[in-house]
């Protein structure tokens, strides 16, 4: 493997040296950059590096994906899809032949490239993005560890040292929750050190549905949602912020009613009271109430989020940056919000894995608002056995953005393997 003692070689013989040959400019610009990067050792030359294998692990039943980027240096990369990748070991593998011999380092080359081999086969949304994502993710991974410099710093640099999060609850509705379970679970978040919450909103065994099949809430269904957010506000008072998730279940009248009932109780955001496909539904929506529109869990790349912001569809939008495209088509989405003025709210729930990944593209930007956060990591301890991670998750509502290189948070390959009711192929398992 080839050695180099410091980057100064590899920024000399780079296109920054070819940018700045001018007499006298190359003698002052950038030298205090690469003064500052000449005590950081490389593992080896950054265009040496390969991709030599690629390898997958599920995690409960198949809902997150987690990739494995090997490369010919030692360097790994790790990222992670979530949701849209149940049964896309094959998909994994059919990526993993046109990334092999690859450097990782093209980011942004490899990502058009395999997006644009599927544009027959899918590449607009749903797994295949989905299963994109997670490699993009990787290969931010191992470009920041191959080059000693956080993802965020690949991004750009930053506009803030770390990310506000909001504490979803997992309060479902399917337990059939009263208002007093709601003020006793934001009360339990705020504890925490949490300045923000969400709960669910839809329950499809509600005893006053009309019927399982019919997206129309009766009046009562209406009179529980306000009740439940009611009490929930009521016991933390008017300086938490507090919003509600319908989760794509109900119909246009309902979510005119929904938003219009819930404005009393100034929530920071109601979450995607229709399906998203709709976007002049979701303008009228918006535009006939003061409650907060939020939208984009289920909307794919930058292209998706388009018509929503040129039709003012949504107060605030939310990509799962762990199914939508990946960091650098995050970055874009966010950045594309900020010409409209929105605000960017990532959806997030994969592991701490990706919760980092994500966290990086949120200081990233300047228009970040806050990103998810889900009450079980604290309550199972899978969730800290499979990352090898120093410190702690969350500090009074917030996640400190890592300076390590790459992601700065791992999979533990054995914590994962040691999960044997959770993950049904492990990461030793080879594509190839």
């Amino acid at each position: 493997m080839k050695k180099l003692s410091s980057r100064r070689s590899f920024l000399t013989k780079g296109a920054l040296a070819g940018a700045f040959g001018l007499t006298g400019l190359s003698q002052t610009f950038g030298k205090g950059y690469t003064n500052a990067v000449d005590d950081n050792p490389k593992l080896s030359a950054p265009t040496d590096l390969k991709i030599t294998d690629v390898k997958v692990a599920y995690l409960r039943g198949g809902g997150r994906m987690f990739i494995k980027l090997e490369t010919n240096q030692g360097i790994v990369g790790y990222g992670e899809g979530v949701d849209a990748v149940g049964g896309a070991y094959h998909l994994a593998k059919r990526f993993g032949f046109q990334l092999r011999n690859q450097n990782p380092l093209n980011v942004h080359r490899i990502f058009d490239q395999i997006r644009k081999a599927g544009v027959f086969g899918g590449a607009q949304a749903g797994m295949y993005i989905a299963v994109l994502t997670a490699i993009e993710t990787a290969l931010w991974d191992l470009a920041g560890k191959a080059l000693n410099l956080p993802v965020y710093q690949l991004l750009g640099g930053k506009f803030r040292d770390s990310v506000r999060v909001y504490m979803d609850t997992a309060l479902y509705q399917n337990q059939l929750p009263k208002p007093e379970d709601f003020a006793t679970a934001a009360k339990e978040a705020v504890d925490m050190g949490m300045t923000a919450v969400k709960f669910d909103l839809d329950q499809g065994n509600d005893p006053n549905k009309y019927d399982r099949y019919n997206w129309t809430a009766s009046p009562a269904e209406i009179q529980r949602m306000y009740d439940q957010m009611a009490a929930a506000r009521q016991a933390v008072g008017p300086n938490i912020d507090i919003c509600a998730d319908m989760h794509g279940r109900y119909d246009f009248p309902t979510a005119q009613r929904a938003a219009k009932v819930l404005e009393p109780l100034n929530l920071m955001w109601l979450e995607e009271p229709i399906p998203a496909e709709n976007v002049d539904a979701y303008v009228e929506i918006a535009k006939s109430t003061s409650t907060p529109i939020c939208v984009g869990e289920n909307v794919y790349l930058g292209y998706g989020f388009r018509p929503y912001l040129e039709k003012g569809a949504a107060d605030i939008i939310m990509p799962d940056l762990q199914k939508a495209g990946g960091l650098g088509e995050g970055q874009r989405i966010a950045n594309l919000a900020n010409l409209y003025y929105v605000p960017f709210a990532p959806h997030m729930v994969a592991s701490y894995l990706g919760a980092m990944a994500a966290a990086h593209v949120c200081a990233s930007v300047p228009n970040f608002m806050i990103l998810e956060w889900q009450i079980y990591y604290h309550k199972d301890p899978m969730w800290r056995e499979i990352v090898n991670f120093e410190g702690e998750f969350v500090e009074k509502g917030f996640i400190k953005v890592l300076d390590k290189p790459g992601i700065g948070v791992d999979i533990n390959e054995e914590g994962l393997k040691n999960t044997p009711l959770r993950v049904f192929l492990s990461l030793s398992t080879s594509l190839y």
